[in-house]
This record gives C-alpha cells, structure tokens and sequence, in this order.
C-alpha cells in the first residue's frame, strides 16, 4: 500500500483544525472533519489519539454508510475503513463524534498501489458556527431508546455529532459548519460542569483551538481564516449549575452579572463578525424559562445599544420543556428543521 500525507490538497477539511503541523493536523470540535475521495479497494486511516475522559471514537461516513470506531486512549490508532465492493470510486469522511474529552491527529491515509486518490468536493458556499454545549455537540443523540427520558449511564458510545442539532441544521441549509460546543459548558467561568470545581465557562474557550489544558498547550484561534454567515449562541443550559440562581433571583446580584457577560460576548462576537447574523437561543432540554428571559433582555439591550438588526433571538416550540435528558435523534431532528426553517427567513448576507 501507499501512504497519502495529511497535507495533500486533494484532501478537504472543515472545522476549527490546529494545522501548525500540516502533517498532523490536530481535531478537536464536534463535525470537524476530512473528505477524502478515490479510485481503489482499500483504505486505511492513522490517527493518534489525546484521551481525557470517557471512551473516544472516530466517526466515518464511507460510501453513504455511517460507521464508528473506537480509539486507542494513547498512541496511534489505525482505520480499516469497509468499503462498497460494486463501487468503483469511493468518498469517504472522517469526522470527530465528540468534543474535548479527546484530540486526535490525522496522520493521513494508506491506499492500494494502484488506487488513485481524486479531488474531494468542494465545501458548500453558505457558513454556520455555532458555539454551544452537550446539545450543540450531540452528545448521547444515539441514545435512541431513552428518547424523551433521562439519560443512561454511558462512556461516550451513544455522542454523535452528526446527528446534533447543529449538523443537522447545516446540512439542510447546504451549509459548512464550525462546531465550538462542549460537553458542560456554561457562558462564564465558575459555573457549568466542565472542568469542575475549576470550571471553564465559554467565555474562556471560543477564541482557542486547542483549550484543554489536561490534554497540551492553549492554542489561540485566527478569526481571518474563517468567517460565518451565521453565528448560533447556544448557551445558558448549564449556567444553572451548582445554583440556578437566575430561576431564585432573576434580579439579584449574580443574574444581573450572567446578562452582562452575555451582553459582552455579544459585543466580542459582532467584533470578530461584523456582518454576521447572530441567533441567540437554548434548547429543548429542560430548563427554568428564567434563562430565556434573561438572554432576551441581553439581546435586547444590545439591540438598542449598537443599532444592531442582525441580532435576533429565536425560541422554539417546545423550548426548555421538550426532554429532561439529551437530545435524541429524532429530537435533533426536530430542532434542527424549526431553526432552519427560520434562518431561511432571515435577510442572511449571501444567502
């Protein structure tokens, strides 16, 4: 077999990827991703993984079918990848299941010694980010029959990106998508279940690629290499975590401090993307509507404050009350078409 390197330009990637190493380029979002398309029978993929938690797995979409594959917690990991025998070309995506609990680096492909490797398609035009939580990420989405109910027990097995509803509202709009969503995150430090009792909130993370500190050095992000259409702000679920203080005292000190942080991470988002529609929401997953309400008048106040139309807040039908657990598939799903649905009806520059 032949080996392709990770920096052939035949490859196409998409997500927040630390390239400084272009020949190891280091996953670490949710949906991030490499396509691959070629001529040949075999394919093998090496990769290297970085654990902290949970079991890890690869996530594969080969010739239409979906597959998932279990990673070695350290050192490297190699992907013998099933393939469609009545095909003659094949397209294969390789894309991370689930968020910072692990890194991993792509190390590149092997192929048959007559296999040609082709031109992956090109990525779509339009461009969603969204930056969020455990929903956002699609954790425990594969949890199907537990849908509507608390989650189970689990080791990461049941996180699927690709069926978030983040994903899944990308790929009914036709469009690529950034996912900085992890698992417990809230909006500020100090608060949420990530990394806890030294908790890291939102505000800490989304200007980084890398930012697990147990897993390597903080590496910054470069906002002119990519600019969305569209930003998603998915946050305010864990907030609540240890206290659900804007539900007790919706006016007391600390809610008053949590609407002027989101208010601040507005106005660092609109910095960065000064053209971008912004969509402030939560999720189905239960919560104090108090939340809600608050991200409302942070929103509202924004508005006012910077003459800012491309900023909008958008609530869904079953908001805060649709499951007490995880989104399930379906549940994803359903997300997914209410939000697309109203984005299709916004005034998207470029769209």
């Amino acid at each position: 077999m032949k080996r392709i390197d990770a920096d052939n330009n035949h490859l196409v990637y998409s997500g927040r990827i630390d390239f400084r190493d272009p020949k190891s380029p280091v996953f670490v979002y949710p949906c991030t991703n490499v396509r691959m398309r070629f001529r040949g029978d075999r394919l093998k993929i090496l990769l290297r993984n970085r654990h902290e938690y949970w079991k890890n797995f690869a996530g594969i979409l080969a010739d239409g079918k979906q597959m998932k594959f279990s990673l070695n917690e350290t050192g490297e990991t190699v992907l013998e990848i099933p393939l469609d025998e009545q095909r003659e070309e094949h397209e294969v995506m390789l894309f991370k299941r689930q968020d910072g609990c692990h890194y991993f680096a792509f190390q590149g492909i092997w192929l048959d010694e007559n296999a040609e490797l082709l031109a992956a398609p090109e990525l779509p035009g339009r461009r969603i980010e969204v930056f969020g939580d455990s929903v956002s990420a699609g954790e425990l989405s594969e949890a199907v029959d537990y849908t509507g109910k608390e989650d189970p027990q689990h080791e990461g097995e049941y996180s699927n990106s690709w069926y978030s509803y983040s994903w899944t509202t990308a790929r009914l709009l036709g469009a690529e998508l950034h996912d900085i969503a992890q698992g417990g995150m809230a909006l500020l430090d100090g608060s949420g279940w990530y990394h806890e009792p030294d908790a890291e909130g939102m505000v800490s993370v989304w200007d980084k690629i890398e930012y697990n500190p147990v897993l390597g050095e903080i590496v910054p992000w470069d906002f002119s290499k990519w600019i969305p259409d569209v930003v998603i702000v998915a946050l305010g679920q864990n907030d609540s975590h240890p206290i659900d203080y804007m539900a007790e005292h919706p006016d007391g000190p600390k809610a008053q401090a949590w609407k002027d942080g989101y208010y601040h991470f507005l106005g660092k988002l609109r910095k960065v993307y000064p053209k971008a529609q912004i969509v402030c929401i939560t999720t189905l997953l239960i919560h104090d509507p108090a939340w809600d309400r608050a991200i409302t008048e942070a929103v509202d106040r924004f508005r006012s404050d910077n003459k800012d139309e491309k900023l909008t807040q958008y609530l869904f039908r079953r908001n805060g009350c649709g499951t007490p657990g995880h989104l399930r598939i379906t549940e994803g799903r359903e997300m997914a078409e209410e939000l697309a649905r109203y984005l299709e009806k916004l005034s998207i520059r470029g769209w």
